[in-house]
């Protein structure tokens, strides 16, 4: 196997970079929701590696170049609004800068070398607006006769069905249809370039998006599977992550940037 067009051993574990969800809890040092993130990819295979979002763009780029994949998780702010052509809704949570940032630069990176991404809740928000795609920006508000998608971040917090229009994420979940978790008052309107509908619930809220328009494995989700340990859909999210970033399936074009390597 080669990787970065050095071989490399079947035993691997790919570094997955997983920026800090909001620069509040990087900087309180809270840790209790970013820690099920790490341990999904660990359990998957991966090695996790934090990713500050207080850093410049130079350092986040060298950063970017060192790692083999990224999770881009869910967080309680909310993408920019104006960044998709709105003034806001009453509803909104306040944006956080500095994740934006992260997650552009990541995202820069990951489409143009075709590393492989998970992003998830906020993360597959992001990625879409970042893909010109726009946001629903209050689902209850703005969607008539839609279920509760906010149902809370506890580990019994209710499930919902999604309807899955085949491609990969079928294949993951064992077929057209799976319960997931949710936990979210924003959702995809338009996708974005490159981007089409994987998963929608019964309401037609959409739950998930596949990346199409180049090299790489790109999935984003609106449910958290970090907050699933142990359930076979979830599971299979973060090892398919994993074997991606390990090379089995992916593109890699680059170099590898040894000196960003330490840590």
């Amino acid at each position: 196997m080669l990787r970065y067009g050095v071989p490399v051993k079947k035993n691997h574990r790919p570094r997955i970079g997983v920026p800090w969800r909001t620069t509040i809890e990087e900087l309180q040092g809270r840790r209790r929701a970013f820690e099920k993130y790490l341990r999904a990819v660990r359990e998957a295979g991966g090695d996790p590696v934090e990713i500050s979002l207080s850093l410049p763009p130079a350092k986040l780029k060298q950063t970017a170049e060192s790692l083999d994949g990224f999770v881009l998780p869910g967080s309680p702010a909310d993408v920019e609004p104006r960044r998709f052509g709105s003034t806001g809704h009453p509803q909104n949570s306040h944006p956080d800068k500095r994740r934006e940032h992260t997650d552009d630069g990541l995202l820069d990176h990951a489409l143009a070398s075709g590393k492989p991404v998970l992003a998830i809740c906020y993360g597959a928000q992001l990625l879409n607006v970042h893909l010109h795609g726009t946001l629903v920006q209050d689902i209850p508000s703005e969607i008539g006769n839609a279920m509760d998608h906010d149902g809370g971040a506890g580990r019994d917090e209710a499930l919902h069905s999604i309807r899955i229009a085949g491609g990969q994420l079928a294949e993951l979940a064992g077929g057209p249809s799976a319960k997931v978790n949710s936990s979210h008052h924003q959702s995809v309107e338009k996708p974005g370039r490159g981007l089409r509908v994987a998963a929608r619930t019964p309401d037609g809220v959409i739950e998930a998006l596949e990346w199409t328009a180049g090299p790489g494995w790109v999935l984003g989700v609106q449910w958290h599977p970090e907050r699933m340990p142990g359930e076979p859909f979830a599971v299979a999210l973060f090892r398919r992550l994993v074997k991606e970033a390990q090379g089995a399936t992916g593109y890699r074009p680059q170099a590898h940037h040894k000196k960003a390597r330490s840590r």
